[in-house]
């Protein structure tokens, strides 16, 4: 037993280099760190990104009707209380697409651009019943509608007027027969192309659309002023 005692190696010491020789923590530490180096630094959020809506802003065609409009509408009418003043409910915008029957593509586009325009997502449109001699079937899409209130109902209305009617060909003037009598105001517009919103290289096909402004002033006159007073051009 003494021999093979004395046959055994002696154990050469370990060098300083070692794994032994490594406080605990260090594999660990430099784990943490590849790991966090293979990380790829977050991208800033972009302007796709939605921003909330600051609760104090407001509309500039409602501001104007606030300090403008309604107090011009009172010394013409002579109302007694501000609530009396006519003002802008909701507005319409319906597109009709009789094409559609033939190609229901239409629809497709007609929503894209529509949610570009009012920037709200549209609501479509079905037949209520079948016609034989216009090939159409019950519950078929034939159309695009949006119903717009408040601010963004004030920035449409400011968009239209601002941008969208003097890029008219031809344009003179808004014609006022469109009134139903109780204050309402109704126009056709033939083109889509005349909103900046919308990229004339990638439409297919040009689409009209009616847009009907809905107010609560009890006459004509009262509804003519009061989109007058709002910058609507009227043909005199």
């Amino acid at each position: 037993m003494a021999k093979k005692d004395e046959e055994k190696p002696a154990k050469a010491p370990k060098a300083a280099g070692d794994k032994a020789d490594k406080p605990k923590g260090e594999p660990k530490a430099e784990r943490a760190q590849k790991k966090e180096g293979k990380k790829e630094p977050k991208a800033a959020a972009g302007p796709s990104t939605p921003q909330p809506r600051d609760p104090n802003y407001k509309a500039r065609l409602k501001v104007r009707y606030a300090t403008q409009a309604a107090p011009n509408l009172m010394k013409q009418f002579n109302y007694k209380n501000v609530m009396m003043v006519p003002r802008l409910e909701k507005v319409v915008i319906n597109m009709g697409l009789g094409a559609a029957v033939g190609n229901p593509k239409i629809i497709d586009s007609a929503v894209e651009e529509m949610r570009a325009i009012t920037g709200q997502q549209p609501t479509i449109c079905r037949s209520k019943k079948s016609i034989a001699s216009f090939k159409l079937r019950e519950n078929l899409p034939i159309g695009v509608r949006v119903t717009l209130r408040r601010e963004r109902m004030w920035e449409f209305v400011d968009r239209l007027i601002g941008f969208g009617l003097p890029r008219v060909r031809d344009f003179k003037g808004v014609s006022p027969k469109g009134f139903d009598g109780r204050g309402n105001f109704t126009m056709g517009l033939r083109e889509q192309i005349i909103f900046p919103e919308i990229d004339y290289d990638k439409i297919d096909t040009t689409k009209g659309m009616n847009i009907s402004f809905v107010t609560t002033a009890r006459t004509d006159e009262e509804g003519r002023a009061l989109l007058t007073e709002l910058g609507m051009p009227f043909r005199t």
